[in-house]
This record gives C-alpha cells, structure tokens and sequence, in this order.
C-alpha cells in the first residue's frame, strides 16, 4: 500500500465539494478537464476525430456531455461551424468569471443580462437536467454528442450511454474522449488495486472514478450503438507495469496492450436505442 496515495485520497474523499470546486476554478493543486482549461485545443482534438471518420461539424446539432460550466468549448464548436450547441451538465457549477472573459472573442454568441454572461438562445441551449429525462423527448435529436473526461465519472454507464443514444439522431454520432487514469495522476493505475468496498468506503472522490477499464467500454458499447470504434490513444506500460502484481484480478484482461491503455476514443454510431 502507498501511504502518500491512501492519506491524499482520503482527504479528497471527505473534502466539502465546494473547496474542491474552489480549488479546480483557481488551479490549486487540481488540474480541471481540457474543455476548461484549453477549450480550442479540445474542439480541435474533435475535430479531427471527425475528419478522420469523413464527419463535417458544420451545421449541426451538437451536445457537449458534461461541460463543466464553461461555455468555451460551445461557443468555439460554432465559431468551427455547428448550428446549435447543447451544452449539458446538471452538476455544472457555473464559471462567471470564466464565461464573462469570453464576451470579447465570442461576444456574437454571447448576451449580457442582469450582470451575468449568458448563452445567446438562438445558437446555445444550457440543460442543467438529468441526462434521463431530457433524452424523455424534450429535446431535439442530435447529429453530434460530444464529450472529454466524463464517462469515467459515471456510475451507471450503460443507463447513460442508453440515454445518450435515445437523443442521437439515426445519422448521429458520437465521440467521447475517456482518461482510464487514477486521478491522481501521479499514480494512474493505483485505484485497481483495492478492492471495491474499501474503494467506495474510503478512497473514492466525490467526483466518482467508476474505474471502468477498456474491456468494460467494449462491452457496453456495441450492445447500444451498431457501430462502435475505440481507440487507444495513449498507454503507459511503465506504470502499468509497476502496479502490475498489486493489481485487482477484475481488472486485467492479460492483454498488457489493454491494460496499459490510460486513454481511448469511442466513436458510437447507428444508435439502436431510438
């Protein structure tokens, strides 16, 4: 056991969610997701996944899955050519300070009402609902569903992905970006190597690790989408390999070039769930 691991862990578990919003909004000690913090390089990570699958952004229906409560990454996907952007989260603190930076670059998709930023309704919605009953039929299919960082997070995967399918259209796709690392990054294959009651007793953060690996997605997948790719996008077998022998039996598949993968890209089209 990892001493230095177990005490940071424990103290991220039992940390006032409004600290660690704090801390992630100002950068201390915490790194927030690429959409937060670098919001045009994830755009473009998007777009050249779609590139490679022969998929144009412009003039389409498009849900970024989990936010975070900045509107970067909306408003640069339609200065990149989308029509409409959902943006969806309903745990999404939102970022004033953030979003009012904004207003100079992407001032046309932006208004300014009663002090606050806000999206301009003609090209950005804001759903702070659960992802269920929005996919009830509130809203309008999607031609694109986004999303970077977010699938680890979730506890029930297979319901979401099911939600998710039900609001992309017959000729939709989707593309999510999923870090399989321990968040604590420093040590990205350590949260494997508990078992699952001290893990959600003790060690796992308010933000949730489902600690889903690469054989988990391929299984989810394909029972809800007709066409489903993923793609490793990095490994780190020199990590992989020292935690290796402490690693939970449930985790590894014995493929090293699986379970060394920290992180993948799922393109999921010809959603079955309609």
């Amino acid at each position: 056991m990892n001493p230095v691991y177990v005490a940071a862990r424990m103290v991220r578990r039992f940390l006032p969610l409004s600290v660690m919003h704090f801390m992630m909004r100002h950068r201390i000690l915490v790194k927030p997701g690429m959409e937060s913090y670098a919001p045009k390089a994830a755009v473009e990570r998007y777009v050249k996944a779609m590139d490679a699958s022969g998929i144009s952004l412009a003039g389409k229906r498009v849900m970024d899955f989990g936010y975070g409560g900045y509107f970067g990454t909306g408003v640069e996907l339609l200065r990149r050519g989308a029509a409409h952007v959902v943006l969806c989260d309903p745990y999404a603190t939102i970022d004033e300070a953030g979003n009012a930076a904004l207003l100079e670059e992407y001032g046309e998709y932006l208004i300014k009402k009663n002090g606050k930023t806000l999206p301009d309704p003609k090209f950005m919605t804001v759903l702070a609902k659960n992802i269920f009953e929005i996919s009830s039929g509130e809203v309008k299919r999607m031609d694109i569903i986004l999303s970077t960082s977010v699938l680890e997070h979730l506890d029930d995967v297979q319901g979401i992905t099911r939600a998710l399918a039900k609001l992309t259209d017959a000729e939709g796709v989707n593309f999510h970006f999923v870090d399989l690392r321990d968040h604590f990054f420093k040590y990205p294959f350590e949260m494997l190597t508990f078992s699952e009651r001290i893990w959600h007793r003790w060690l796992n953060p308010p933000s949730n690790l489902n600690r889903y690996r690469l054989s988990d997605y391929e299984r989810i997948f394909p029972q809800i989408f007709g066409k489903v790719e993923i793609e490793i996008v990095n490994w780190d077998e020199a990590q992989f390999e020292k935690s290796r022998s402490r690693i939970k039996p449930e985790f590894l598949t014995g493929d090293t070039n699986k379970d060394s993968a920290i992180r993948i890209k799922v393109l999921a089209a010809e959603p079955v769930c309609q």
